[in-house]
């Protein structure tokens, strides 16, 4: 159970991505505060970020809890509830050998009730454990594993976004997944109801909320798209989410997109989702996307699909980690982001094999340092932060709320302590630094993400409350 909020200081090293800047303007927005003072009050709001040596009086009595490093808590825009177990799960190929032979059936097991609860409790349980405060969390296709994974978030005081994983048509290894059209629609709007704001009945504030979740468009009919582009216009106004995946595997002939194209008949992956998903790219029904709309992947998007995704306000969860799990490539960071689309990551557990945000930010610098001629780039340390924290919240639709410590926002973040992962302190103890102060601090908090591991963090807080999992 999460602790009350309280009037109190947190001492440490800060780093956070001030204001609004894109992913282009990281740096220049890069807060960095050796010796910092975080206050929260007892509503779980921030009401002071500077120096310690300059605390104001009127909060020199207050307790002082000490620490490393404090960061904004981390956010998860793509991860798999019913997942849990299936990392690193051997497929013998690509994505749709891998759904075939190791997803499905894994996620099928959930129907049990009593195993779902136990999926649930083990999934909050690591989720807090790597400090990801915020998740966009795909669900199972299950009523009550989506129940017991929204009550275990609940009570453990962390932020969700989930909805159930939507099958209409499938595999002979999805049946268990896969129910009518009519159903479809019907568990959706029942678990919007159920859930969606169920905390302060208010999207803008709530910790708990819905998403239509759609496995991918190869897991619906065309009928099924326009049941759910009705209903999202019912509920778009509510602040209901719409996730699923995008551009995922180009493998010429049988990969995901040339599936989605063959069946459906459409120019683009994307048209499925914008309204137009009958052959030829004729409208059928109503869009999907918008700016409570985060689609996962988009590895192999052609130019008319990002600067639509962008127009929209359409969000990408990147998982780099996953991407070369499945063998699924690159997403091309350059071109991508030159187009505007907000970027935030992505573990994507369990084609990702990391739940610790950060380690997928440290293969995130690897694979686009590595992307090929112009197309590589060495991110800096501002970017990579504000792609694990503010563009997760930009993609949520939750900026205002979270995602850095400006005044008036709610206090979430990390207590980092390298003494309790010896290798991330001698790291930081012993690497030589610049001379000029701004670039030292670059390279600290380099090597700070890129080197943390779990056992080093040691505080979780959503809205000035420490997260404790039973």
């Amino acid at each position: 159970m999460y602790e009350s909020a309280g009037h109190e200081v947190f001492r440490g090293h800060i780093f956070h991505i001030a204001g609004a800047p894109t992913v282009g303007e990281a740096r220049q927005h890069l807060v960095s505060i050796p010796d910092g003072a975080l206050v929260t009050d007892e509503d779980g709001s921030i009401v002071w970020v500077g120096s310690f040596a300059q605390l104001p009086t009127a909060f020199a009595q207050l307790p002082v809890t000490p620490t490393g490093f404090i960061l904004p808590g981390f956010v998860d825009t793509h991860i798999h509830f019913p997942q849990t177990y299936t990392t690193d799960a051997y497929g013998g190929g690509q994505l749709l050998e891998w759904l075939d032979e190791c997803v499905f059936p894994a996620e099928s097991r959930l129907e049990d009730p009593g195993f779902a609860r136990q999926v649930a409790r083990d999934f909050t349980r690591r989720r807090a454990s790597v400090g990801t405060t915020s998740a966009l969390v795909f669900g199972s296709a299950f009523a009550p594993a989506q129940d017991a994974l929204f009550e275990q978030t609940q009570a453990a005081g962390l932020r969700l976004v989930s909805g159930r994983g939507i099958q209409t048509v499938g595999t002979d290894s999805a049946r268990a997944l896969i129910t009518s059209e009519q159903a479809a629609i019907e568990l959706s709007m029942a678990e919007i109801d159920r859930w969606h704001a169920v905390d302060t009945g208010d999207a803008r504030t709530a910790l708990l909320q819905v998403a239509i979740v759609p496995r991918f468009s190869l897991s619906v009919t065309p009928t099924t798209l326009a049941g759910l582009g009705e209903l999202y216009d019912s509920v778009r106004g509510r602040g209901v989410y719409f996730h699923s995946h995008l551009n995922e595997n180009d493998r010429p002939g049988s990969g995901e997109i040339d599936a989605v194209r063959s069946v459906f008949g459409t120019k683009t992956y994307l048209d499925t989702y914008d309204g137009y998903f009958l052959p030829g790219s004729l409208r059928g029904g109503s869009s999907l996307l918008g700016p409570r709309s985060i689609l996962a992947h988009a590895v192999h998007c052609q130019d008319s699909e990002l600067a639509r995704l962008a127009d929209t306000g359409t969000s990408i969860a990147h998982c780099p980690t996953s991407q070369a799990f499945l063998g699924s490539g690159t997403m091309p960071w350059r071109r991508t982001t030159q187009f505007g689309v907000n970027v935030a990551i992505g573990t994507d557990v369990g084609g990702g094999d990391e739940w610790l945000v950060s380690r997928v930010l440290n293969d995130c610098y690897k694979v686009h340092l590595s992307e090929p001629g112009d197309a590589g780039v060495a991110l800096d340390p501002a970017a990579l932060l504000f792609t694990g924290t503010l563009a997760g919240a930009r993609a949520l639709d939750m900026e205002e709320r979270f995602g850095n410590f400006d005044l008036g926002k709610d206090a979430d973040f990390l207590l980092i302590d390298p003494g309790c992962w010896e290798p991330l302190a001698l790291v930081l103890e012993n690497a030589v630094r610049a001379d000029d102060a701004a670039l030292a601090a670059e390279q600290t908090l380099f090597a700070l993400l890129l080197a943390l591991r779990e056992p080093a963090i040691t505080g979780v807080y959503v809205r000035g409350r420490r997260v404790s999992v039973d």
